[in-house]
């Protein structure tokens, strides 16, 4: 039994897993991949100690640190499901393994709700984007598409149309923003909107070169010369191992405490699947560290004899 597992290889999880090691805390690491969506990021330039960088990159240099530790790695296990058990948490993969640990660190992040269109898988961190916040600066001077109606694909556009040469905003409904939001982008010289629009397909070989929208009142359909897209239709929590365990906000997220604790003893969250607010990078790799060293202080307080030997 490990005295630690956590779940999640993005940069909460991999940060999480340098603090548990400098703690001495037999630790196992589970991931079905290394970076999450920062893989999907093609330039970060809020990083401090990078003025820009990819995000493959990035994680590789978060996970050349991790592998400086002993600790065990398990990359490949997407987690299917965490139990408690007597004695602490019991983790079961999709590929039929099952972990055991005293506790349990989840930080499984989330993923981008898709729009599920030609193109679109294979263009991403290459004119596809789900973080115009990470990526915008990139497009800089270009023609990009922003591809939603609420406050993220708002505030995505506002970011925007002050650094690109034009912005095409595509949203399958009226905007559902904030009114404050939909005033600034009214605004905007650069601005172009499309109301009950959908996108139909994203263009390009190796990169991004256009999108196909259609009118979904009039069915007429037609090309919008870009070069990159912003999808921001929402993002969808990677919660479902510990559905039943803790109850989870209508948003799907794990709830915690100012020190990334969950309603479970033993049982922690850190970056995106939690409801701490900001998504980014260094919040994330941050809550990671911060919810080790919580784990740390909660092993150190269990009875000696459920205490394991690093």
């Amino acid at each position: 039994m490990y005295d630690l597992i956590i779940i999640g290889g993005g940069p909460a999880g991999l940060a999480a897993a340098v603090y548990a090691a400098r703690k001495r805390l037999s630790t196992l690491l589970l991931s079905d991949n290394i970076g999450g969506q920062v893989n999907w990021t093609m330039g970060i330039e809020n990083y401090l100690g990078y003025q820009l960088v990819t995000g493959p990159e990035l994680i590789a240099k978060f996970h050349e640190q991790v592998n400086q530790f002993p600790i065990d790695q398990k990359l490949g296990q997407k987690v299917s499901r965490v139990n408690k058990i007597n004695g602490g948490f019991e983790v079961l993969s999709e590929q039929g393994e099952k972990f055991e640990g005293k506790a349990v660190l989840v930080a499984t992040g989330k993923r981008p709700r898709k729009l599920n269109v030609p193109g679109e898988t294979e263009l991403i961190g290459r004119g596809v984007s789900y973080c115009a916040i990470c990526d915008g600066p990139v497009f800089t001077g270009q023609r990009v598409a922003v591809v939603g109606g609420g406050n993220s694909a708002l505030e995505a556009a506002l970011d925007m149309v002050k650094i690109a040469e034009w912005v095409e905003l595509v949203s399958i409904t009226p905007l559902t923003g904030d009114p404050i939001l939909i005033e600034k982008l009214s605004d905007a010289k650069n601005l172009t909107v499309f109301l009950e629009h959908e996108v139909e397909k994203i263009h390009g070989s190796k990169l991004v070169e256009g999108i196909t929208v259609k009118d979904m009142r009039t069915g007429e359909s037609k090309e919008l010369d870009v070069t990159g897209v912003f999808i921001e239709i929402g993002l969808v929590p990677n919660s479902e191992p510990v559905k039943g365990l803790v109850k989870l906000t209508e948003a799907g997220e794990i709830p915690v405490n100012c020190e990334d604790v969950t309603p479970v003893p033993g049982l922690f969250a850190a970056g995106d699947v939690t409801t701490v607010p900001e998504k980014q990078i260094v919040v994330a790799a941050g809550e990671g560290a911060k919810a080790a060293l919580q784990a740390h202080r909660y092993l150190q307080r269990l009875p000696k004899q459920a205490t394991a030997t690093p």
